[in-house]
């Protein structure tokens, strides 16, 4: 899908904007430079304003940059989190600062809300890597074998599959279904990952976030040689060398919950490089080494897309109400095994 934007209204850097903003800049500054917060501040100043006005909240996935992350979220986390924090959420309007399929199951979730995404071409590669096509082929050519989903998703996936799971849930949801074997999609190298914790069989569909895929062992050596006594903590999204070099595998929710409970003297996030940024804030103590691998979908999200999002009320995400149904069965499914830590 293509979309052509209109720029929106360049606001200014008035000393009241300063003012107002100041005491978020002192808690950032370490991730944003200097140099471009009279840049960011109108934006976050008026969006403010703009939540009150239309009732809205923002949520931002981790990836987001910190200029978001931290200056106008409301509420933060992984993709699932988000679409629960939709949900529970005392707002009429939620706009959604991450990529299209976290829109739509916080839609799925939270059916009389209105949902809002930024930017249209916010898309996903690992959510792109499969159709509905292919998941009825599977299912053909391996009857009886349920399919289990990652959340990381569109809606006519998720509608498609038996039950979701996230990364840190995958193993206990694949192992209660009872099954000898099961169908998972779409990210081969998490399904990987599952099959050496499971004694089920794991049929893979060979998927993958054009994020991790990039990471390699031999740059996990590379900085456990330049940095002696580093930490490497990666997301199961990675391959399996990488994963098989690193100290802790888990989420996103896993990764900065691990930092927190270990407080390693240096550590690198094998994840998108900007949530290195948002963690970093909250552990000054800690020094990280960033392998700054970024989502360029995640980075259709800017702060003048969100002020013109809440100005404009565009672009309202909306489901199919029977494919909406079928999605909302897979995801109650999962969360009545039990939610794990995150996607």
């Amino acid at each position: 899908m293509t979309t052509t934007h209109s720029s929106a209204a360049t606001l200014e850097y008035t000393p009241a904007v300063a003012a107002a903003t100041a005491g978020l800049y002192d808690r950032v500054r370490s991730v944003v430079p200097e140099l471009e917060w009279p840049v960011h501040a109108p934006y976050i100043d008026a969006i403010q304003r703009l939540k009150q006005t239309r009732g809205a909240v923002v949520l931002a996935h981790n990836y987001q940059t910190p200029e978001i992350f931290h200056g106008v979220a409301d509420l933060s986390g992984d993709s699932l989190a988000l679409a629960q924090q939709a949900a529970e959420a005392d707002a009429d309007v939620i706009v959604m600062c991450g990529v299209n399929f976290m829109a739509e199951t916080a839609k799925i979730l939270s059916p009389e809300k209105t949902v809002l995404i930024p930017d249209l071409d916010a898309g996903c590669s690992l959510a792109s890597s499969i159709a509905v096509a292919d998941v009825r082929r599977l299912r053909e050519q391996h009857p009886g074998a349920p399919v289990v989903t990652y959340v990381n998703t569109s809606a006519d996936i998720k509608a498609e599959s038996d039950i979701c799971c996230t990364s840190s849930n995958a193993v206990e949801v694949v192992e209660s279904l009872g099954a000898e074997r099961v169908i998972f999609l779409p990210d081969e190298f998490l399904g990987r990952y599952v099959a050496e914790h499971t004694a089920v069989e794991i049929i893979l569909w060979q998927g993958h976030c054009e994020v991790h895929e990039r990471f390699s062992a031999a740059e996990l050596c590379d900085y456990r040689t330049t940095y002696p006594g580093i930490q490497i903590f990666a997301h199961p999204e990675c391959p399996p060398d990488v994963l098989a070099e690193a100290d802790y595998v888990g989420s996103t929710s896993g990764l900065i919950r691990h930092v927190g409970a270990t407080r390693p003297e240096r550590v690198v996030m094998v994840t998108e490089c900007s949530m290195s940024d948002n963690v970093a804030v909250a552990h000054p103590d800690v020094e990280f080494i960033r392998p700054c691998n970024l989502c360029p979908h995640m980075k259709q999200i800017t702060l003048p897309k969100i002020h013109q999002s809440l100005e404009r009320m565009q672009y309202e995400v909306t489901v199919d109400t029977d494919v909406a149904e079928r999605a909302r069965l897979a995801v109650e499914r999962m969360l009545a095994v039990g939610r794990g830590a995150g996607g």
